[in-house]
């Protein structure tokens, strides 16, 4: 079973966001509530926690890559 990572609501009014740097590569165990990327919104960088405990199975939104609030940007493998 896999966990689709999406870009969250960080703030009112934010509708996109940058991706900055991946804290975690493909093939990694992440924990849930653990830090997996860097954001980049017009007024502030922001950390994003893995919903998940597992592994970073896939990354869907390249680093500088513009992803829309609600947009899928990773996915956690469960098993």
């Amino acid at each position: 079973m896999a966990v689709r990572v999406k870009l969250p609501e960080v703030s009112m009014g934010v509708t996109e966001a940058t991706i900055v740097k991946w804290l975690k590569n493909v093939g990694d165990s992440v924990e849930a509530g653990e830090m997996i990327v860097e954001i980049e919104t017009a007024k502030s960088t922001i950390e994003i926690e893995s919903p998940a405990s597992g592994t970073l199975a896939q990354i869907t939104a390249d680093v500088d890559e513009e992803v829309e609030v609600g947009a899928e940007i990773a996915v956690i493998d469960l098993s």
